[in-house]
């Protein structure tokens, strides 16, 4: 059975960006950009400032930025790769959004992650928090090797 695979990503920079289309391309995903509603500024990623909103989002468990648009029909897919930057060493807000927003009840998802320190422990477990339902992988960190990374993780499957 062949699976119809969706690499779905929020990147602030561009980093996590990047590896999502390698592992998509790789693995003959399509890709889905989880954008916010509000694009983030340089000063909003500031984690330096407490008042960042980067800093405030992060500071309240509860805070769900607006995606900007629509995700695809989760019903086609299967498998999900997740990915995002490490913030605060979880997944930034608006993924919690994207998780929160869809049934995906029974399908695979696979987190990544980019991070210039923090690793991906935390994430993975307040990811399953966000989303029981769905049958979690283990995840990584891609700061590089992401396109051989995901299909040794297909092949293990």
């Amino acid at each position: 059975m062949e699976r119809k695979i969706l690499v779905a990503y929020f990147s602030a920079s561009g980093v996590t960006e990047s590896a999502a289309k390698e592992i998509a391309a790789a693995i003959g995903a399509d890709l889905y950009a989880i954008e916010p509603a509000q694009p983030y500024t340089t000063a909003d990623l500031d984690w330096t400032d407490r008042h960042s909103r980067s800093t405030r989002e992060m500071q309240d468990p509860a805070c769900r930025p607006a995606i900007a648009a629509h995700a695809p029909d989760m019903a086609r897919y299967d498998t999900v790769f997740v990915g995002f930057p490490v913030w605060w060493y979880v997944e930034p807000r608006i993924v919690d959004t994207f998780l929160e927003r869809h049934d995906f009840g029974g399908k695979t998802l696979i987190p990544f992650a980019t991070s210039g320190g923090s690793g991906i422990a935390k994430a993975e477990k307040s990811l399953r928090e966000h989303c029981p339902a769905a049958i979690w992988k283990q995840g990584k960190l891609v700061n590089s090797g992401a396109a051989a990374w995901a299909k040794a993780v297909l092949q293990a499957l």
